[in-house]
């Protein structure tokens, strides 16, 4: 048990010292044994890090700092509070499915039994969850042991090969002051075997207030790692993507549009019939709105739909008159579409995706048609060609996915 222990602690000091981001996160997650009749492999509860000692002692130190990250990441991605109404064993899939190709990438070496699935390199676990089949036997190699879905009795196998149970977690303290792992009481055994007994799921409370805890650890360690000067490649794109501001788009829409909105005072001379008190009238003109669409085949009708309905329930409170472009790596030939303050904004009719993404066919027909919006918006995955030049009018891009833009403004459609 000595040596095991030695293992783990050199496993943590080198993902400290070469991998910096993983090691801060390992870091807060306390290294407790577990009973065996329940830990086959690995587990977490968003607290701690549980492992079957026999498990881990046939691991080599390499794939020791792989399963280390993989608990961690799972924390710091606040896999735990994310599930919402999705399936418990689809989504323990997804996670792993989206956790492992980062620690790969990273340069660590997976644990036997990692789910890897080149297809969704890249991937949230949001976006992969959709693309699994119920009836898939797949299986990840680790418990997670912060969600038990009503109705499950106990149990977890890990790569053991039976079904991952996913218990749940209030285990350990509630880590209030937030000082680390070192801070934290570790769960006491089982009875007679040695071990941790599997903790109880997560309350809701607890679910909000961890992942807020490991929000900002990630910020943190994200941090000291960019000035060390190593976190790159995937890792520094998923924490960039992570810790923008997940405010609702809508409601971002909506903001952007009404502060648009040609609202001012008249200081003409009122009549002399107003009374003794006479106060300036608010005045409001119409706007000019440029709607664009990627109908590259990334968004779906569906989408542009409920984006075109959101636009509709907020155009007439600004008094806009809205021109519709539809544009894949060319403009749609029936194009453009003409809609007043009064009329619905909506499809026009459906659009079939296809060919490659250029943004530049929008700017090039407002430029040859001598037209400066109020505000162009522009709906995409932003994955295509970008003009060179910002215009002198404002954009705002309202994106699926994870792409970046050179300039304007984005909104992240969640």
């Amino acid at each position: 048990m000595a040596d095991l222990e030695t293992k783990l602690s050199a496993a943590r000091t080198r993902l400290i010292l070469d991998k910096p981001f993983l090691g801060a996160l390992v870091l807060r997650l306390p290294m407790v044994p577990a009973d065996p009749a329940w830990c086959k492999t690995t587990a977490t509860d968003a607290k701690a890090f549980y492992y079957n000692a026999e498990y881990m002692d046939a691991l080599s130190l390499e794939q020791t700092q792989f399963a280390l990250a993989h608990e961690a990441l799972h924390c710091a991605l606040s896999h735990f509070a994310r599930r919402q109404h999705r399936d418990r064993h689809r989504w323990d899939v997804a996670c792993d499915l989206a956790t492992n190709p980062l620690l790969v990438a990273d340069g660590l070496t997976p644990v036997p039994g990692a789910l890897l699935l080149d297809q969704f390199d890249g991937m949230t676990a949001e976006e992969i969850y959709p693309c699994l089949d119920e009836a898939d036997s797949m299986q990840p190699h680790d418990d997670h042991v912060y969600d038990r879905d009503s109705g499950d009795q106990g149990g977890n196998a890990g790569s053991g090969g039976e079904k991952s149970e996913g218990g749940g977690g209030k285990a350990t303290q509630d880590d209030k002051d937030d000082k680390g792992g070192g801070s934290q009481s570790q769960p006491k055994p089982g009875s007679g075997s040695g071990g941790a007994a599997k903790p109880e799921p997560l309350s809701h409370e607890e679910r909000e207030r961890l992942a807020v805890q490991w929000q900002q650890r990630m910020a943190g360690a994200a941090q000291q790692a960019m000035q060390a000067g190593k976190l790159g490649g995937a890792l520094a794109r998923m924490v960039e993507h992570l810790l923008q501001p997940q405010l609702p788009w809508r409601a971002l829409l909506a903001t952007y549009m009404t502060a648009t909105a040609r609202d001012d005072y008249n200081y003409l001379r009122p009549s002399r019939r107003e009374g003794e008190a006479i106060f300036p009238s608010l005045r409001s003109s119409e706007i000019d709105i440029v709607v664009a669409l990627d109908t590259s085949g990334s968004v779906s009708d569906k989408e542009m739909s409920e984006f075109l309905a959101e636009i509709n329930a907020i155009k007439g409170q600004v008094r806009a008159r809205l021109t519709l472009l539809a544009c894949d790596a060319v403009l749609a030939d029936d194009g453009p579409w003409l809609f007043e303050p009064w009329e619905e904004f909506k499809l026009p009719r459906e659009f079939k995706g296809g060919g490659g993404t250029s943004f530049k066919p929008v700017f090039d027909w407002l430029e040859a048609e001598w037209r400066r919006p109020d505000l162009l918006v522009y709906f995409t995955d932003a994955d295509g060609d970008f003009p060179q030049y910002e215009p002198d009018f404002p954009v705002l891009w309202l994106v699926k996915g994870k792409h970046k833009i050179p300039w304007g403004q984005r909104i992240q459609l969640n």
